[in-house]
């Protein structure tokens, strides 16, 4: 029972909480020029995308340290979310700065995200788990790069904030690649390259 009060209890606080970041926040102190109103409303799209991947993320480690019954795994799973809660903070920060709105989704979000973690930590192990991590992490470093390339010359903030999320997302692929992850099979990558597509694509506007 304790298990599922503090697992609900995560999930509420991802989805609903206002989080507060343990770093400084990557836009402190950055000048961005003026932006349009289309080139605002394109970045608070774009960085409520990237705010759903953190809710996903969080979901992820979540699930695989409930997962799994190895207690370095477990702390390694968890040291993780803490760095990601980071991300939460500061996307959420960048989105009220330009007027945007979390997604209307997020508890959706959060819920597959969470299943698929589990199951991958239940029925792959601990070693399959961790490669779902580093995949999941490329994937979502090759998502922020691309938005470095959609975000506005001007909103230096927003890239800012994407440039730091971007070096953790690999040093966090890079860990669970220490840690003994394995390889994914070629469909499952795939699989999950859709899902991602799915959820970038409605996130961006609903």
């Amino acid at each position: 029972m304790d298990k599922l009060f503090n697992t609900l209890d995560n999930a509420l606080r991802t989805v609903f909480a206002k989080h507060h970041a343990q770093r400084t926040y990557p836009a402190l102190g950055v000048n961005t020029l003026t932006l349009s109103e289309e080139e605002r409303r394109e970045a608070g799209a774009l960085m409520r995308v990237n705010h759903v991947g953190e809710v996903c993320a969080q979901a992820l480690y979540a699930s695989q340290a409930l997962a799994t019954g190895n207690p370095q795994l477990k702390a390694h799973f968890q040291h993780a979310s803490k760095e990601e809660t980071d991300h939460l903070a500061w996307t959420e920060a960048r989105m009220a700065e330009l007027g945007a709105r979390p997604s209307l989704l997020n508890p959706l979000w959060y819920a597959g995200a969470f299943g698929l973690g589990y199951v991958a930590g239940k029925l792959g192990g601990d070693a399959l788990s961790l490669g779902f991590v580093v995949e999941t992490e490329r994937q979502v470093e090759a998502h922020l790069q691309d938005h470095m390339q959609r975000l506005p010359l001007a909103d230096l903030a927003s890239r800012a904030v994407v440039d730091q999320m971007k070096q953790d997302e690999a040093q966090h692929a890079a860990d669970a690649q220490k840690a003994g992850a394995m390889p994914l099979p070629a469909p499952v990558t795939e699989a999950m390259k859709l899902a991602a597509k799915v959820m970038t694509t409605v996130a961006h506007r609903i």
